[in-house]
């Protein structure tokens, strides 16, 4: 009888932590893909901290992403992908603001990404990845 329950409460525990293992962002649209093209870079703010649930999407996906709670976002190289910044304020006056950069997994700024907004035109990334945006603006990223 003991060896029935020792037997159970294994099965039980085996099961219940099961899941346990990590947190994986679960609106990763790249999750079972495999290539030596995919890329992740992340969005964050001056401070770097980081822009999660931005919402984006690139060529090569069917449906849109958000960037996940680290501000990370992957792609297919040389693929445009377009982010949508709505509720944010744009960074081009002399106060505070939401300020967003482009940034490798060392927090390095990733310069010269061209890109265009739907408000704003066409340029490319600054040397530490920040860029040039107008408030609620759509942007596209060729990366």
């Amino acid at each position: 009888m003991k060896k029935i329950i020792l037997y159970m409460t294994a099965t039980v525990a085996v099961v219940a932590l099961n899941g346990c293992g990590g947190l994986v962002y679960s609106d990763d649209y790249y999750s079972d893909y495999v290539g030596d093209d995919l890329t992740t870079l992340f969005l964050v703010d001056e401070r770097g901290l980081s822009y999660a649930d931005i919402p984006y999407k690139c060529d090569s996906m069917t449906r849109w992403s958000h960037t996940a709670p680290n501000g990370e976002f992957s792609f297919i190289q040389h693929e445009y992908c377009e982010f949508d910044f709505n509720g944010l304020d744009g960074n081009h006056d002399f106060t505070d603001d939401e300020i967003v950069r482009i940034v490798d997994d060392r927090n390095s700024g990733k310069g010269g990404i061209e890109y265009g907004c739907e408000s704003f035109g066409v340029s490319s990334t600054f040397n530490d990845g920040s860029f040039d945006y107008d408030q609620d603006d759509v942007c596209t990223f060729y990366l």
